[in-house]
């Protein structure tokens, strides 16, 4: 029972941190204010209502009781009793109590009124909202009835309205002031947040100032720090690779250029395939290490780039759905090479191909489906890994250094999504992509 409570309160509670930090501060002051809202009401205005309302009943119940002993000068005592106490009352004989019900069963002064009257008379009719000052109230006397117009001031509390503004204005400017302090304190962390989710993006951050709290600054500068170290691996990788590419390929030249003068052709074309596929394994794992381009990301139609993807295949078996008009903000040219290296796997070991492109409420979805042969569940993850190869006996190995997918992953998750493989609704594979916009 505790773990579903808590359950619930999570999920009813606000997620992100003005929000419940602005709970914090503003749920104790609005339960206070309700807290003394019903003291009040309860101690001063219900028994302060009820005494009025009680006093003002036995004044009217008087007046009729002296106006039925009276024998010769009634108007006179009809006149005296508005005077002072400031209630019009006029008899009115020979007419019918009105049937019309306008008492409002959640009105306090009209709880009141009822409860008292109810008490004294056995036949009565009031009003309060026809008129906004004066409460009309009809009482049965003989063939006809006492009309009595009472003010409202009579059976309600001054003070109430006054009480119910000082109470509320301040409770409304503490939260106002707690809304601006609340906005300059989470402000760092929202900065700090995008330019987090910007740098995993592969975008260029720029100048990044770390503000805020002493804890909050704290982090932006661990952040910046980090930053800085990485982009510092990430080029001297890179100056490596070049390195690299600049050293092997000078000898590959030479041995190529042995190659040549061996008078047994069988044994030269057989090293001959061999330098090339240390030539195409050089350039596609330069490919991989450097996916992380300087190309800077721009807001682009994912939909036409796959739509032109797909027609320079020129095939008819693979089968598109793709909704129109999803914008997203990455590296096209990534995203291009990602798609297209997929797209080779699955025509390599499949004929038929559907490729639907859709967006739900948080993200884009792309599903790549082949009739091919598929692979185990548990290579799922093993085939993402840079040059790993499921069999090796299997054909076309030799076209193919295992960087295909390992490149395709890298580009995904540097635009913060997601790549997995699953069952093809074709039998084969199906490759499943989730980007965030």
């Amino acid at each position: 029972m505790s773990f579903g409570l808590n359950k619930f309160l999570k999920n009813i509670l606000p997620k992100q941190l003005f929000y419940r930090a602005l709970l914090i501060v503003a749920a104790p002051i609005i339960i206070l204010q309700i807290t003394i809202s019903i003291v009040f009401f309860d101690s001063l205005w219900i028994k302060t209502n009820k005494g009025m309302t009680r006093a003002l009943i036995g004044e009217i119940k008087f007046f009729i009781e002296a106006y039925d002993n009276e024998q010769y000068n009634k108007d006179s005592l009809t006149r005296l009793f508005s005077d002072t106490q400031n209630i019009k009352a006029n008899y009115v004989p020979h007419k019918m109590m009105p049937k019309d019900d306008f008492e409002r069963w959640f009105s306090p002064m009209d709880r009141t009124l009822r409860r008292e009257l109810k008490s004294k008379f056995n036949n009565y009719w009031f009003d309060t909202t026809t008129f906004k000052e004066n409460i009309d109230l009809k009482i049965k006397y003989l063939n006809g009835y006492f009309q009595f117009k009472i003010p409202k001031s009579r059976v309600a509390n001054s003070s109430a309205r006054i009480f119910a503004l000082w109470i509320t204005l301040p409770a409304f400017l503490l939260i106002a002031i707690a809304l601006i302090f609340l906005k300059n304190q989470t402000r760092p962390i929202i900065n700090l947040a995008r330019a987090s989710e910007k740098f995993g993006r592969g975008e260029d951050v720029g100048e990044y100032r770390p503000s805020g709290a002493l804890e909050i600054r704290q982090a932006g500068y661990e952040f910046e720090r980090m930053r800085k170290r990485i982009i510092r691996h990430l080029n001297q990788r890179s100056e490596m690779l070049s390195g690299i590419s600049h050293d092997l390929r000078t000898p590959l030249t030479r041995i190529k250029l042995q190659l040549a003068f061996i008078k047994d052709k069988q044994l030269s074309n057989k090293l001959s395939e061999d330098v090339i596929e240390m030539e195409k394994m050089l350039n596609e794992y330069l490919q991989f290490s450097k996916n992380r381009s300087n190309e800077k990301g721009e807001k682009f139609d994912l939909s036409k780039l796959l739509e032109d993807t797909i027609e320079k295949y020129d095939n008819k078996n693979i089968l598109k759905k793709i909704t129109q008009n999803i914008l997203f903000h990455g590296k096209k040219t990534l995203i291009n090479r990602c798609i297209s290296n997929i797209l080779d796997n699955s025509l390599k070991y499949g004929k038929k191909i559907e490729v639907n492109l859709k967006k739900s409420s948080n993200n884009i979805i792309l599903l790549i489906d082949d009739d091919g042969p598929g692979i185990p569940k548990n290579e799922y993850e093993n085939v993402f890994k840079p040059f790993y190869k499921i069999d090796k006996s299997r054909s076309e190995t030799k076209s193919s250094v295992g960087l295909g997918m390992s490149i395709a992953s890298d580009i995904i998750q540097s635009h913060g999504g997601n790549i997995k493989l699953e069952k093809s609704t074709l039998k084969g594979l199906q490759v499943r992509i989730t980007l965030p916009f």
